[in-house]
């Protein structure tokens, strides 16, 4: 179940010693992590998109992101750090470094503790199924499929074993060919395979995201159907459960699923859909029919994720739901120090100080002087003190499903 060769074998039909070892190798659920695999978009992403743009750099590449906590620009979407960062920094680890610092793997050892293959604009769905469906993303073409294959290609030189090269073979072959070796390949070599790259993947935290949320802002944006948009829902939650399979399969014991963030509260997109009819908007300023799309997409969420859990009742599974994290800081901002809930910190004009021509950064946008009385930094993503108060909500299992508390690792 936690490991390659179960790709053998069917449901009713698990190899002993295998099951044995994922037993004893696995821990409880409480326990600090040795690594944090991160996967997603800009609300994950360390750094990627910026060094992949390098002919052509980002605004998130120049001031003023990160002046708040790292008084330098990181290629976070950000004033300063991300929920995967407050995540390693309560788990004792460094900082998750993007992949694309080292994609050619001149020291791929430093990966150990931790690798984010997040990229803005990525997509739980690849480019040209989103494509067909008229959406049209230009921002990248690294989706949860691509940043999976990435992990794969790395994850023999973060084995720690010289069965990395046979490891690497094994998870291009097609299936049947992956039991033919298996079987084949039990003798030290193979119990080495299992000991190192299943320990690693046993011992790491893996975050799933958040992911899939810019394929229904694109979509919305570019005026997508309704219909169409509907029909997304259950193919991006799809496309997430597959990726969190295959996970499994390669080893991976405890994951981390982000539900999406209160889209309606979002000043880019209250910005994109002002409107005149004071019934469209809460009690709170943020678009009804945005935040009700939202939770419709988190429900549906949280019921795959329940059917896993059934299937894989030695796995952790746990649903981070960002919705209900983010809500306080538009219940009662004043309570955690915020002045502002739906003006960008860093933007241009109008109500939301948003300009949907200009990006944080631009010529033309300007920033606030306190970063940390806003809750929103570009329009679109939290500032860092924001990202402070949801990763206490989710860290501290009060926003989790289940209640998952992490424990203190940091020295």
């Amino acid at each position: 179940m936690a490991s390659l060769y179960s790709l053998c074998l069917s449901k009713q039909q698990l190899f002993g010693i295998l099951l044995i070892l994922t037993f004893f190798s696995s821990s409880s659920a409480k326990r600090c992590y040795r690594s944090i695999i991160s996967f997603g978009d800009s609300l994950a992403d360390t750094g990627n998109w910026v060094i992949l743009l390098q002919q052509n750099k980002p605004t998130p590449a120049f001031p003023p992101f990160g002046g708040t906590y790292f008084n330098r620009p990181t290629g976070r979407c950000c004033d300063g750090r991300l929920i995967v960062d407050f995540f390693a920094q309560k788990l004792g680890l460094p900082l998750v470094p993007p992949y694309f610092r080292d994609a050619n793997c001149s020291n791929c050892r430093k990966f150990q503790k931790g690798v984010n293959f997040a990229v803005v604009g990525a997509t739980a769905l690849d480019n040209a199924y989103l494509a067909r469906k008229g959406i049209i993303n230009e921002l990248t073409n690294v989706s949860l499929g691509v940043q999976l294959g990435l992990l794969k290609t790395l994850l023999p030189s973060l084995c720690s074993s010289s069965s990395g090269k046979y490891l690497q073979m094994l998870l291009f072959l097609p299936n049947n060919q992956k039991c033919t070796i298996a079987f084949n390949y039990m003798g030290q070599t193979g119990q080495e395979f299992i000991n190192s790259c299943n320990e690693f993947l046993n011992n790491s935290l893996i975050l799933m995201g958040e992911i899939g949320g810019n394929e229904f802002n694109l979509a919305f944006i570019q005026g997508i159907s309704s219909e169409v948009i509907g029909g997304l829902v259950p193919e991006v939650i799809k496309a997430i459960s597959a990726a969190i399979e295959e996970l499994i399969e390669l080893g991976a014991m405890t994951f981390v699923v982000p539900g999406t963030i209160p889209l309606g509260c979002l000043p880019v997109l209250l910005t994109r859909f002002r409107t005149s009819n004071k019934q469209a908007y809460d009690r709170y300023g943020c678009l009804i029919w945005l935040n009700d799309f939202a939770h419709y997409y988190n429900e549906y969420l949280k019921k795959e994720l329940e059917s896993m859990r059934r299937l894989h009742p030695r796995i952790n599974i746990i649903y981070a739901d960002y919705y209900q994290a983010s809500m306080p800081l538009y219940l009662s901002p004043r309570s955690f120090g915020f002045k502002s809930t739906l003006t960008a910190c860093c933007g241009g004009e109008g109500p939301y100080n948003v300009n949907v021509t200009l990006s944080c950064g631009d010529p033309g946008t300007k920033s606030c002087d306190d970063p940390s009385s806003y809750v929103n930094w570009d329009g679109a993503h939290f500032t860092d003190e924001a990202h402070r108060v949801i990763s206490n909500g989710l860290l501290d299992g009060s926003c989790t499903i289940p209640r998952f508390e992490f424990p203190s690792c940091a020295s």
